[in-house]
């Protein structure tokens, strides 16, 4: 139509103005028009610069990342910042879209919606000491002998401050994280130390134990259970564990109780000085706690 010559003027009708005799813009009928000949078909590409690497170079680094890490299910904000680390400059966005494509995420358990909540779903600090969590878990020696994991952690970063296993899960085997961490982050262990300190932990029978409470009420600390049928109220000492499991518990076998205890102690240590915590930056749980001490004009725990 556009190549029909107009009997009055002797002219070109021309591309625009039939495209505004058909009503569409000039760019639609060039797109049809290239389309009909067979341009143009191949798949549009990502948007936006690339960076250095190519995407299987990228991946290629993510996989030394992910093999060179001693934690496991580390998902890609984590992965993100090792690389910068590595010094390679990336967009969290295409970490998470070429790991993805790899199935080299972290599995995520989705749960059901549930309704109102008890709490206002917040249970870090923006201090130390002012609230630890505490709870319990199971694993099994080689032996086939099960055994008890008590965890304590600062909810200000998840500092782990306390991990002890015993062979009998009773009230006086839950205290022991306690009192590693009083020791620890107040250098004295007597009446009073830790006043101001609340404890969350669940409604567990250990926990709710005259002896446990007595003696936790001795040393100034003040109990919170977590809300009934609300398990995140005590998420923090939850999710450690969580990280516990995937990377010490599952992983490896230990032939007695006593060598479970020297690797609780290894992992308490490289845990709080190595993992990242995105929340706060990708700082490691101690780096957090030296900075939040500081700032609140309060000297490093030993």
């Amino acid at each position: 139509m556009s190549r029909r010559t107009s009997a009055s003027a002797k002219k070109r009708y021309g591309v625009r103005r039939v495209c505004k005799a058909w009503n569409i813009s000039p760019a639609t009928y060039y797109a049809q028009k290239k389309r009909a000949e067979g341009e143009g078909t191949d798949v549009p590409k990502k948007r936006g610069p690339k960076g250095p690497l190519s995407d299987e170079e990228l991946v290629s680094a993510i996989r030394e990342i992910l093999k060179e890490s001693k934690f496991t299910a580390e998902g890609y904000r984590k992965i993100w910042a090792r690389l910068r680390v590595k010094g390679i400059r990336t967009s969290k966005e295409r970490v998470r879209r070429l790991m993805g494509e790899n199935n080299l995420l972290a599995p995520v358990r989705k749960g059901r919606p549930r309704g109102p909540k008890s709490h206002d779903g917040t249970i870090t600090t923006d201090k130390p000491n002012i609230m630890w969590g505490t709870d319990m878990t199971t694993t099994v020696l080689a032996n086939g002998k099960q055994v008890s994991v008590f965890v304590a952690v600062d909810h200000c970063g998840i500092y782990c401050v306390g991990l002890h296993a015993s062979e009998k899960g009773t009230r006086w085997e839950a205290l022991e994280p306690i009192r590693q961490g009083v020791k620890e982050s107040f250098k004295l262990f007597g009446e009073g130390v830790a006043k101001g300190l609340k404890l969350r932990h669940d409604h567990g029978s250990q926990y709710m134990s005259g002896d446990f409470r007595e003696e936790i009420r001795f040393l100034g600390i003040e109990s919170s259970p977590s809300f009934v049928r609300e398990p995140e109220g005590n998420g923090c000492a939850e999710w450690f564990i969580k990280v516990l499991k995937e990377n010490l518990l599952w992983p490896r076998s230990f032939e007695s109780i006593e060598e479970l205890r020297q690797a609780l102690s290894d992992f308490k240590r490289f845990y709080n000085h190595n993992w990242l915590m995105g929340k706060y930056g990708n700082k490691t749980p101690a780096e957090i706690r030296r900075e939040k001490l500081l700032e609140s004009g309060l000297s490093e725990a030993a």
